[in-house]
């Protein structure tokens, strides 16, 4: 698994124009291929009428499904530049789709390549994007006297509390970068004189 990833940081759409043609991308960010392909279909119902709706999507932490499409622009001028560009930057579970509204002066290869890789970076520096890092999830068990502590004493230190449940003991989740366990181990049994309980659990990403 990849340690980090980069993704948008929100929905949006950004416009530029280019020699009277309107480009504009909208980016999301996108869980799965699935989540990629229905907001590929909303923006091309909302833009029925553009002359085209080029898109691009990488999914995955490592990269491993990445598709795009000219939609009618000649071969390699629209979907492949806007998926490198995107590539380029890091970019992961993110889709774009470029809407070109054309403005009558034609572009060219080489103004085409230009305007649809442009247009995602464009719209990724307007938009913003935010770095997900790897973390181990874990779980801390405590008893309800030391858990108010030691939650107040986990995110005072930045660590990020996922869940929080009550019933005999105190459950807590957070989760933690892998070279961080061992010393987390220790901290814990120090503050709780030994007595919390600490499981590790699967892999998951958050917010750097």
């Amino acid at each position: 698994m990849q340690d980090e990833y980069r993704t948008v940081a929100r929905p949006g759409v950004h416009e530029t124009e280019i020699n009277r043609s309107r480009f504009l991308c909208s980016l999301a960010p996108a869980a799965t291929e699935q989540e990629a392909q229905e907001f590929i279909a909303a923006v091309r119902k909302e833009h029925a009428d553009a002359t085209h709706n080029c898109w691009a999507y990488v999914i995955g932490a490592d990269a491993s499904v990445q598709k795009a499409s000219d939609d009618g622009e000649p071969g390699g001028t629209a979907g492949v530049p806007m998926l490198q560009m995107l590539l380029r930057r890091d970019m992961r579970y993110v889709v774009a789709v470029v809407t070109r509204y054309f403005g009558g002066v034609k572009l060219g290869a080489g103004g085409l390549i230009r305007a649809y890789g442009g247009a995602v970076g464009e719209a990724l520096d307007a938009l913003g994007t935010v770095t997900r890092r790897r973390f181990r999830l874990a779980t801390v068990t405590v008893d309800h006297q030391r858990a108010g502590k030691i939650q107040n004493d986990l995110r005072a230190t930045g660590r990020e509390v996922r869940d929080v449940r009550y019933g005999e003991q105190v459950t807590i989740e957070i989760g933690l970068p892998d070279a961080d366990v061992d010393a987390f181990r220790a901290w814990l049994a120090d503050a709780t004189a030994g007595t919390a309980g600490f499981e590790l659990g699967g892999e998951a990403y958050g917010d750097a």
